[in-house]
């Protein structure tokens, strides 16, 4: 028998899918699997927010197997290169193409305009949707206000009972001076202030999200001007914060991710300072996501506003949290965590306040 080749092959393989159509045996539909893409508007390593994005990809694969096919891409902080990375898969046979972050919002509406066949999720932000035109974009904002009532309920209580050795302050770091970075702020100086009224927290940002030797020189001044335990909503610019705690021998509250876990074997010294973490389950909610994409229950061309009831923020209870946290102190926390879930505490949130009030709130409680 003669060798077959690479164009007879070929051409055998398109009758055969011709064969196949025209018989009915089998569908494109029945081939078809989707195929999904992360863009990091940043990079991953940061230990919290991209991290958890990622994790959240993984968690498809590992649910859908070879159902889907997943990949991440990272185009780095330079803005420039956005719009071009999201053409880009655009244009190719991705179907689900997810972002996110209030930055990067804008230009991936746009380009889901021009695309009213791909799905996009948004993650982290929002859009317009009221003006209209974003019928194939899901967007989901977190309420990370009630996670952060937690952390401070935790924060002011340890110092208050004095588990961590001294009294002093609360810090927080911030990566940039915005209202989704401002409303983890309200939201913890609320739960601290629901424990010590008078509790005082200094704030600082590093005007980055990836500047870590920003974070800690910023950290350090904080805890040297007698901060006892700090707090970040900063990304990998909120690492300094956590190498400030190990250097100094003071405490920090993670973010995003269980900072305490993911340190534990890499850097068991940071991993001893971090008492808890305030988590936005990122990772949770973009597999919830693609769950109801499969059952056809996800509400395209609308913004859902996900916090505690839906699991999507919460703290860590396990680690350094159980060593430290007294029974009162978890009662506290447990008790502040059933009445925001079921309405009874509405945790102030940093959107639509102006910045009159921000500041003022924020001088409040200067220290």
């Amino acid at each position: 028998m003669p060798l077959l080749t690479r164009k007879t092959i070929l051409r055998l393989s398109l009758s055969l899918v011709a064969a196949t159509a025209l018989t009915g045996s089998m569908s494109f539909a029945a081939l078809a699997k989707d195929k999904i893409v992360l863009i990091v508007n940043g990079a991953l390593g940061d230990k919290s927010f991209f991290d958890s994005a990622n994790h959240g990809m993984e968690l498809i694969k590992e649910k859908y197997g070879d159902d889907v096919e997943t990949r991440v891409l990272e185009v780095g902080d330079d803005a420039t290169k956005w719009e071009p990375a999201l053409l880009d898969v655009s244009e190719q046979d991705y179907n689900i193409i997810i972002g996110g972050t209030y930055s990067l919002s804008e230009t991936l509406g746009e380009v889901a305009k021009q695309y009213p066949d791909k799905k996009y999720i948004l993650f982290d932000a929002s859009l317009p949707f009221e003006e209209g035109g974003f019928e194939n974009v899901y967007a989901i904002n977190y309420k990370q206000n009630e996670g952060s009532y937690l952390g401070g309920v935790l924060a002011a209580d340890l110092v208050k009972s004095g588990k961590l050795g001294a009294d002093g302050a609360l810090g927080f770091l911030g990566g940039m001076d915005i209202p989704v970075i401002n409303d983890f702020l309200v939201g913890y100086i609320a739960g601290a202030q629901s424990v010590t009224p008078d509790i005082k927290v200094a704030v600082s940002y590093a005007g980055s999200f990836t500047d870590a030797a920003k974070g800690k020189e910023l950290s350090l001044a904080q805890y040297r001007a007698g901060v006892v335990l700090a707090f970040n909503a900063a990304s990998q610019a909120g690492l300094g914060q956590l190498s400030a705690a190990k250097e100094t021998g003071k405490y920090a509250l993670g973010v995003d991710s269980d900072q305490e876990a993911i340190f534990a074997e890499s850097d068991p010294g940071i991993a001893s300072q971090v008492v808890s973490s305030v988590l936005k389950n990122v990772d949770v909610s973009l597999l919830a996501a693609y769950d109801r994409i499969k059952d056809g229950t996800l509400p395209w061309g609308s913004v859902e506003a996900l916090g505690l009831k839906e699991g999507a923020v919460g703290i860590v209870e396990t680690g350094n949290f159980a060593k430290l946290a007294s029974p009162e102190t978890v009662a506290a926390v447990n008790a502040a965590k059933e009445k925001i879930a079921s309405g009874e505490i509405q945790v102030p949130t940093a959107f639509g306040m102006t910045t009159e009030a921000l500041n003022a709130l924020r001088d409040s409680v200067r220290p």
